[in-house]
């Protein structure tokens, strides 16, 4: 007995050393840039790398401001990540609703047919898509990526996914209680979904942050670029400020960071309750 208890013991010793490893060595390239980015460029490329005793330069946070717009980039990046994701999680949970409690006809061909399009590459339809927002005179507005991204696929599949593990009983009991379709979805499957929503949230702010190829092809004026867009300006102007670089990169880091951090226990929560006591 007391040896398959130290054979555990053991066991588990190795793997959290491991998932340690494995933790630091995908954290090494992260550390670098935050070193980086409070360097001199001569320091940066310095052989052996120096990790600690050298002096910050915390100038290059405050020089990247001046180099660039990057205050109107960022403004820019932030306008469209919250309102996109406001509109996603809408009409995504939304959306699921119907798919997973109502009933009316040809819903699942319609839920399979909606799915499907996820197997769609982008790149196949966003000549004809843009064609199509420029015939509307939409090009280069950001309203033209809010429409494109207000809706997906994925987040209805995810969502009603969580949504069918909720009993039907539940709805059934609000319905005879006279309660409506609309209050139903949100006085009661909004408050339960806060695992889904939350790493729906994160799913979407995460990839509408980082977005570049769609504010590339449909955002001209400078006055409208967003943040993605902006360090690649500055790459191509400043390609020798490696510390501006890396320092403009962190900046773009901490939305994201912040967002993970607020909503992780969420984001690793299942579906915890299903709001019936039995």
């Amino acid at each position: 007995m007391k040896s398959k208890s130290t054979n555990e013991t053991i066991g588990k010793t190795l793997v959290y050393t491991v998932l340690i490893v494995f933790a630091a060595i995908m954290l090494i390239p992260f550390i670098w840039m935050i070193t980086a980015s409070l360097k001199f460029n001569k320091d940066i490329f310095v052989i052996p790398y120096q990790w600690f005793g050298y002096e910050p330069q915390w100038r290059n946070y405050l020089d990247i401001w001046t180099k660039i717009p990057l205050l109107t980039f960022t403004k820019n990046t932030v306008k469209l990540t919250l309102i996109v994701t406001f509109f996603q999680l809408l009409t995504s949970s939304f959306a699921a609703y119907a798919f997973a409690k109502l009933r009316f006809r040809g819903r699942d061909f319609l839920f399979l047919a909606y799915v499907a399009t996820i197997a769609i590459p982008w790149q196949s339809y966003m000549v004809p898509q843009f064609l199509f927002m420029r015939r509307l005179g939409l090009a280069d507005t950001h309203l033209s990526i809010i429409i494109l991204q207000a809706f997906t696929a994925f987040g209805v599949f995810m969502m009603r996914q969580f949504y069918e593990g909720i009993p039907d009983s539940l709805c059934e009991a609000a319905r005879i209680d006279g309660m409506s379709e609309y209050q139903i979805y949100l006085s009661i499957m909004l408050p339960l979904s806060k695992p889904a929503l939350s790493t729906l949230t994160i799913f979407t702010f995460v990839n509408t942050w980082n977005d570049f190829l769609g504010p590339l092809i449909y955002l001209t004026s400078e006055s409208k670029k967003t943040l993605q867009i902006g360090l690649k300006m500055f790459i191509s102007q400043y390609s020798a400020e490696y510390g501006l670089i890396m320092a403009a990169s962190c900046i773009s880091l901490i939305p994201v960071v912040i967002v993970f951090l607020m909503l992780q226990k969420y984001f690793v929560a299942g579906i915890a309750s299903s709001g019936v006591k039995g």
